[in-house]
């Protein structure tokens, strides 16, 4: 099934993909409003956001808020594609699903 391939591995985890799903809604989030939306834990998104900025799908930039150092992240143009692929495999697994006429 030609929809399992085009899946993206590296969105397949419920972090980078929910950080990918809500940065494409808002443009751009910081750290803190990421890790409140997503539920995460300061190491665990971290870790995650990293993976996404290795891969040229985040960009990042520090800034000061308050005296408070703020790092601030938004999709790339590269990210941006990568999600657009990946939840438009995900729709046509989901079509194929309901295409079967089995049962819900």
């Amino acid at each position: 099934m030609k929809a399992l391939t085009s899946l993206d591995p590296l969105l397949e985890h419920r972090i980078r993909l929910g950080a990918c799903v809500l940065l494409a809604k808002h443009g751009e989030l910081s750290f803190a409003r990421l890790k409140s939306q997503l539920q995460a834990t300061d190491g665990n998104l971290g870790a995650q956001l990293r993976k996404l900025e290795e891969r040229g799908y985040l960009l990042s930039r520090k800034d000061f808020v308050e005296r408070k150092p703020t790092t601030w992240y938004h999709l790339s143009d590269r990210g941006r594609a990568a999600l657009q692929s990946h939840t438009a495999a995900l729709r046509s697994l989901i079509d194929a699903a309901g295409a079967t006429g089995g049962e819900p």
